[in-house]
């Protein structure tokens, strides 16, 4: 389950009085992507939305690294949005191994052991594929291309981008136009800025 679309953007307006800062609107770029290239695959447009509008929730709590993750899935799975919940962990591994992940470990090692349970355990689907793509291409006031994405993502985090998720990336960005039948920049290209 997930909330609908009035439901979604309340959480997150809210989780922004709480935790400012860029993070809430990258996620709404995510957002409007994601219901793009969906409704251009014949996916349901609607729930994309919600689900790159809530795969950052976890940024409520506080400037975390790994822990907004975990925090973002506890959260929903307490209000019963397992859908939602699920894409809080996915989005951050495209490649399912916790050791490619760019940034601190800021989590308890109980939480370690429950994001190593559902990393393993979760079969992922489109939609998981489409925020983490869409993720990848989102800045907080615009779309820019895969490179420069994880680029910042390197810079700002003092490492290394992992090559295998770099390559994940590429894969979901030719996934995605050859559903679209179209290059994706141009599926996005029109989506509202801020």
């Amino acid at each position: 389950m997930f909330p609908d679309r009035k439901e979604a953007e309340k959480m997150l307006a809210e989780a922004e009085t709480i935790n400012p800062g860029p993070w809430g609107d990258h996620s709404r770029m995510v957002a409007k992507c994601a219901q793009r290239i969906a409704v251009s695959c014949g996916m349901d447009g609607e729930k994309a939305y919600i689900l790159g509008l809530l795969h950052d929730i976890g940024r409520r709590y506080g400037v975390t690294h790994l822990a907004h993750v975990t925090d973002g899935y506890k959260y929903l799975i307490e209000l019963g949005y397992d859908e939602a919940a699920k894409v809080c962990i996915t989005h951050s591994f495209g490649v399912k191994n916790i050791d490619n992940y760019i940034g601190n470990r800021d989590i308890s090692q109980e939480d370690y052991e429950l994001l190593l349970r559902l990393i393993e355990t979760y079969e992922y689907d489109d939609y998981d594929r489409l925020i983490q793509l869409c993720d990848s291409i989102a800045f907080p006031d615009r779309i820019v291309d895969l490179k420069t994405r994880m680029d910042d993502v390197e810079r700002r985090y003092g490492a290394a981008y992992p090559l295998s998720k770099r390559q994940k990336n590429y894969e979901l960005k030719e996934y995605f136009e050859e559903k679209m039948g179209r290059n994706l920049y141009e599926a996005v290209m029109d989506c509202p800025q801020k």
